[in-house]
Order: C-alpha cells, then sequence, then structure tokens
C-alpha cells in the first residue's frame, strides 16, 4: 500500500469500468435485435487482423463511423450491412455501473482528481460524454480525440503532461491486462477490473489499496 495521499489523480477506463458494454459479437447482435448469420464466425476467425486495424483507425480519428462501418461490411464479405454495424455498434453500450457516482464525488471531496482514459470513438463518445458518472470526472482523454490509442505509451505520457500529475501519483483503472501493463510500464499505479461483476466495491478496494482516502 502506497502513503495516505500519494495519489492525486484517479484516472478510470470507460468500458468495463464505468460503462457496462457488450462482450461478444453475439452479444452485440442480440443487443441490435440481429441474428447470427451461418458462417459469420468463419470470416471473424480470418478477418480477425483487418478488423483490428479498421477499429483502430476508427478510435484514433481517422475513419469516421459511416467509412468505418462500410469497410468493415467489405471485410465481412457483406454479410452484414454497413447499417447493421452500425445497429450493433451502437448497441454496444449498455448502461451504467451502479454506485460509481458517490465514488467519484468523495475523490473530489478529499482532493483527488479524476479523469477518464478511453479508446472510443466518435459516435460512442457522443453518448458516453452523457452518462452521469463521465459527466461528473474532471477531465476526460479520449483516443478519438487525441489520435492515440491504449496500450501506446504516448497516450499515458499526454495525460501526465496535460495534468500536471506525474505517473506515480496516478492510479488507472482498466479491465484490459494489455492497458494496465502498459500503464506499469511508464511508472502509473494501475488495477485491473474484471467488468463482469459490479465495478464499485472493486474500485472500492483499489482506492483503499492505494491509499486514498
Amino acid at each position: 500500500m502506497t502513503g495516505e495521499n500519494h495519489i492525486r489523480l484517479v484516472c478510470f477506463d470507460l468500458g468495463g469500468v464505468v460503462i457496462r458494454i457488450c462482450h461478444t459479437w453475439e452479444e452485440g447482435c442480440a443487443a441490435a435485435g440481429l441474428e447470427i448469420r451461418d458462417g459469420i464466425e468463419a470470416i471473424r476467425e480470418r478477418t480477425g487482423a483487418a478488423r483490428r486495424d479498421l477499429m483502430r483507425q476508427h478510435q484514433t480519428g481517422r475513419l469516421d463511423g459511416p467509412t468505418y462501418a462500410s469497410r468493415l461490411s467489405g471485410v465481412l464479405d457483406g454479410l452484414y450491412s454497413p447499417q447493421e454495424l452500425m445497429a450493433v455498434h451502437h448497441a454496444w453500450l449498455r448502461d451504467e455501473y451502479p454506485d460509481l457516482g458517490p465514488i467519484v464525488e468523495r475523490l473530489h471531496q478529499g482532493g483527488v482528481q479524476t479523469a477518464c482514459l478511453s479508446n472510443t470513438n466518435h459516435e460512442h463518445w457522443s453518448r458516453l460524454a452523457e452518462f452521469p458518472t463521465v459527466m461528473q470526472l474532471g477531465r476526460r482523454f479520449v483516443s478519438h480525440e487525441l489520435g492515440l490509442r491504449k496500450p501506446d505509451p504516448e497516450i499515458y505520457r499526454t495525460v501526465e503532461q496535460r495534468t500536471g500529475v506525474r505517473g506515480e501519483r496516478i492510479l488507472f483503472l482498466d479491465d484490459g491486462e494489455e492497458n494496465i501493463a502498459a500503464a506499469r510500464a511508464v511508472g502509473w499505479n494501475a488495477q485491473t477490473i474484471d467488468p463482469h461483476p459490479p465495478t464499485a466495491p472493486q474500485i472500492t478496494a483499489a482506492l483503499r489499496e492505494h491509499g486514498v482516502v
């Protein structure tokens, strides 16, 4: 455990930490009211690299939503139309995990800054920014605006530069092991959050472990 008042900034990932999201193609289709079509599993299996590249471009602001959906439809051999893919994309965000607002409020009352650091895109951000807890956070760092995405070390350095808080005084909460490892590699304190159970108890435990009161 680090000393009391050591942490000056608590930085939250959004999807899987603050906001519930779909985690599989099957979940996304169900949320959008679409069926799982024959052959999609095999297509997704062989197009993983191409899909990840499109997602990186979308999340760093290099592709807008309609272009992303159109190109993704082509990668998927047209099995889903661009309009259907955008429906899945919009349905991916579900709701806010409970009991997070009071945690953020207590951090602010204790003089601790808050921020989010999220790999996202313009379409998702237009919704994410309206969730109550996201609106409470003091700073918002999002990949499509920065042109950087986790786990690129430069995105963590950008947060330090813009907040004026050194890495050893930041606590980062994320559900992605790769993102946590990258944050630790640049000197941040970081804790993995499991997105499946409620996240508030996990966040509270992480704050206590790092001496945040």
